[in-house]
């Protein structure tokens, strides 16, 4: 369990970061008092600081050394010049997560002091709605309570599970980059409601209702979609004519190139 009375601090306070904040604060995790963010863009670490009671900065050392939990927000391609003006204020009593896309765990133990208890996650934009999918990947040093930790903050904003670091290139291509692959489906499945008569707005809320209900099902029961899919698709009714159009278009093999080719490019991220 998180000690409610540590400090949990922010170095980026983008969408991922503010949507993190405010699910740490919703489960409390920790009080306001104790959550702190810093970012470059002052105007809204003030908006935050007003929605949600936090301490803000737009220094990063401010963060760093008032925070016991030091979780690092901020693009891949900035990450070395944040490492390198923070590497001065990490002591070995504070815990470092990342959830930089594609970034090795061996990039924070060699840029920071010897030791230094490091975490990888890999959350996706859903936290935003509390329905995050997060994978999480311990460091050399890091401790089983720090994974404790780091599970419940991550779980505090939607599902979270513990994967080796050989597969957190794949956790970024599948639920880091998965939720974009769905958003055109949801789009899609609206489009043909629109094109056989119905009006967008119920055409889209019913079929994000229809993703969220199947994957939710899919959860909550725990068969295999294969027998989920079995259970809806009559003979020869309308659901096995539109599954017959889906593998016509090849949708089984777009949606597994979609994975592939984002987890290829968080590859070539944790690279440069």
């Amino acid at each position: 369990m998180v000690d409610h009375n540590r400090k949990i601090g922010f170095i980026g306070a983008g969408k991922m970061g503010s949507a993190l904040m405010q699910g740490i604060i919703k489960a409390g995790i920790v009080k306001p008092e104790n959550l702190g963010a810093s970012d470059v863009y002052e105007p809204f670490l003030n908006d935050l600081k007003a929605k949600l009671g936090i301490n803000v900065s737009t220094d990063n050392s401010v963060i760093a050394k008032a925070s016991d939990i030091l979780i690092l927000a901020v693009k891949p391609q900035t990450l070395g010049s944040v490492l390198e003006n923070l590497k001065a204020y990490i002591t070995s009593d504070k815990l470092i997560i990342s959830i930089a896309a594609g970034v090795p765990l061996a990039t924070y133990e060699n840029a920071l002091p010897a030791g230094t208890r490091v975490i990888r996650v890999m959350p996706n934009i859903a936290a935003t709605v509390s329905e995050a999918a997060s994978g999480i990947a311990p460091g050399k040093y890091a401790t089983s309570e720090d994974m404790k930790t780091a599970l419940e903050i991550f779980s505090a904003v939607g599902t979270a599970v513990q994967e080796p670091e050989s597969l957190m290139d794949v956790v970024t291509g599948l639920s880091g980059s998965g939720p974009a692959f769905i958003f055109p489906v949801i789009e899609a499945m609206a489009d043909g409601a629109v094109l056989e008569g119905m009006d967008r707005k119920s055409a889209l809320t019913l079929s994000a209702q229809t993703v969220l209900g199947a994957a939710k099902m899919m959860l909550e029961t725990g068969m295999h979609p294969g027998e989920l899919k079995d259970m809806v698709t009559s003979p020869a009714g309308t659901t096995i004519q539109g599954v017959h159009a889906l593998e016509e278009a090849g949708v089984r093999a777009a949606f597994m190139n979609a994975v592939i080719r984002a987890t290829e490019r968080s590859k070539e991220l944790g690279k440069k």
